[in-house]
């Protein structure tokens, strides 16, 4: 199967249509074109990560007093067999390890999806080990002066945090998963799978209307997941970068699952998102997760030197610098497949807002509601709740 492209020769998407189409959606359910007709949900990513470190309980809390409707955490797992929220096995970017003597010599490196990785890894501490550390923000771009003041949290504690502000606020906060890396863990001798169907267990959380999903970049645990569980699943769909033409681009590890790779599976992210992948994603999740390039991507514009502009006048060349291309077929096919569609990430940062947005980010957020998500990723979940609800 072809890679899904996306042609920079097309006539550029009307924004202003699509922003005028949402304006005149209201919080009723019936406005927006998802899946079941009710309003996109706004997933708290790694809690309100652009305000605090993220995968911290402060920062799950603030996205939940912001409106956010699901928190994500992403799970790794200690050398002692504990759950717990860290961006990636490695915690060396997210925490203050490299600055602890008594840690010094548990800096190696390990192979993950088949990338050696140098630092610090979850799976070589135990949970009262990693009390002792404390998270950062991991993005220079953002305010750190929180760094040093919050701990890793445990997945019980997240979802006694989901449980706790849901009596709160009157309202169910749900949690959405991730499991990171799952064949790193199982290599590691510690999968991620029996340790969480066992904790939302505990919890009750085993229904299709269970207010969780559980997310994945691969594929075989998903599957499995599917035999044991009635929790929604949910495939996530990654890719490296977007070119100057607006093409999705594809480099190891980011072209393909990571047990594709290990199987020697020739087929790639974009192959699940054709008429034919969705129609097997359907057959063992609810719904696809997609870097958002995939539902609308954008292009560079050339000079007469043959590079891009600079539209802005910045001197950078970034997403600032780049105009919308046409919506692509995926969210209608996902909907006809049955498939809602969660797409990611959502940032404020005027580099990271297309041309067309005018450096509003809410532009952003009302014209991806347009197209139909059921639900986006935002590091910001005020900015998103207050375009979808028009406030």
């Amino acid at each position: 199967m072809k890679t899904i492209r996306f042609a920079a020769t097309a006539v550029a998407v009307s924004i202003a249509t699509l922003l005028a189409a949402c304006t005149t959606m209201g919080t009723a359910t019936s406005g927006y074109p998802t899946l079941n007709g009710a309003k996109p949900l706004v997933i708290g990513h790694r809690g309100a990560s652009g305000y605090l470190p993220e995968h911290t309980l402060a920062s799950y809390k603030k996205a939940i007093e912001m409106g956010a409707d699901f928190i994500e955490p992403d799970l790794v797992v200690t050398k002692d067999g504990e759950l717990v929220a860290r961006h990636e096995p490695n915690i060396t970017a997210t925490t203050d390890v490299s600055t602890r003597a008594e840690f010094a010599s548990r800096k190696t490196t390990r192979k993950v999806d088949g990338v050696n990785e140098t630092g610090w890894f979850v799976t070589d501490f135990t949970l009262a080990e990693l009390r002792t550390l404390r998270a950062k923000q991991p993005n220079a771009a953002r305010d750190k002066s929180f760094d040093g003041q919050f701990q890793i949290p445990t997945f019980r504690e997240i979802l006694e945090l989901a449980k706790t502000e849901s009596a709160r606020t009157g309202r169910t906060i749900g949690v959405y998963p991730e499991t990171k890396h799952p064949t790193y863990h199982v290599d590691a001798g510690l999968p991620i799978e029996p340790r969480l169907l066992a904790l939302l267990a505990e919890y009750g959380y085993t229904k299709k209307d269970s207010p969780v999903i559980i997310q994945s970049f691969e594929v075989s645990n998903l599957k499995a997941l599917r035999k044991l569980t009635q929790v929604r699943l949910v495939q996530l769909v990654d890719a490296d970068d977007v070119d100057s033409k607006g093409n999705v681009t594809l480099v190891a590890p980011f072209d393909k699952p990571y047990d594709f790779a290990v199987a020697k599976d020739s087929r790639t992210f974009p192959n699940l998102l054709t008429p034919k992948g969705l129609a097997e994603v359907k057959t063992y999740a609810d719904g696809i997760g997609p870097w958002k390039p995939y539902l609308a991507s954008a292009a560079h514009v050339m000079g007469a030197d043959g590079k891009p502009r600079d539209l802005n006048g910045d001197g950078k060349i970034t997403d600032a610098d780049r105009v919308a291309l046409p919506p692509t077929d995926v969210v209608k096919n996902a909907h006809a497949a049955g498939l809602f569609v969660h797409a990611y990430t959502f940032r404020s940062e005027a580099p990271l807002l297309l041309s067309d947005y005018k450096g509003d980010p809410k532009a952003e957020y009302k014209r991806f509601y347009a197209l139909g998500v059921d639900g986006l990723f935002s590091d910001f979940p005020d900015t998103a709740v207050s375009a979808r609800d028009g406030k």
